[in-house]
Order: C-alpha cells, then structure tokens, then sequence
C-alpha cells in the first residue's frame, strides 16, 4: 500500500481531490473537467477511495465522489508542530512584498 503522502503526491489525484473539494462529482464529470479518459480517473478513484480520501454514494446510474474529511484532519494534526518552521517564512515574505509593492491609497469614497 502506498504512503498517504506518494497517494496525493499524484498529480492527477491532486488535481481530483482539488475538484471534489468543492463540490461531489460523477466520474463522468471528473473526466470531462480534468480531460483525462475515462479509465484512468476510474483508477486514480480506486486508489483515494481504498485510501479512505474519497468515497462514492449512487444517485440513479451514477457514482458520486465526495471527500472523506477524516484523512485531511489526521495529515492536518501531524503538519501542526512542522508548521512553526515555515509560518516565520510566510509572514517574512507577506511583509518584503508590502515594502516592495506597497497599496496605494485610495481616493473617493470611504466605505
């Protein structure tokens, strides 16, 4: 079985995942949004489904796709003590881009 990590180090599955975050989907859907045939979205479903990322439900003929949350939460808790090394990077990069590129003031109306 492969790694969570290998799982959605996938550049297609990342991209599926991307899509069912926002909305379930039908493969059909999925296939025609990421132009990837039909049998590889299949495949690249089986592996987030027996994963536990995603699972299906059946509406009439269709399987539709949804995130479990469970599997983000768990990789969400094991990030949180590594997020301390690149949060100061992140707040150092947001303030040089406000030096760099600072708003300019606006005229007219204050809301």
């Amino acid at each position: 079985m492969e790694s969570t990590f290998a799982i959605i180090a996938e550049p297609s599955r990342r991209a599926i995942l991307s899509l069912l975050a926002a909305s379930e989907l039908s493969v059909g859907d999925i296939e025609e949004r990421l132009r990837l045939p039909q049998p590889s979205v299949s495949k690249h479903l089986r592996v987030l489904r027996e994963a536990g990322f995603v699972e299906s439900r059946t509406n009439a003929q269709w399987r539709l796709y949804r995130i479990r949350p469970e599997p983000f939460m768990e990789m969400d808790a094991w990030l949180a003590p590594f997020r301390r090394y690149w949060a100061a990077h992140v707040d150092a990069l947001e303030r040089h881009l406000a030096r760099v590129n600072p708003r300019p003031h606006r005229k007219g109306k204050k809301i």
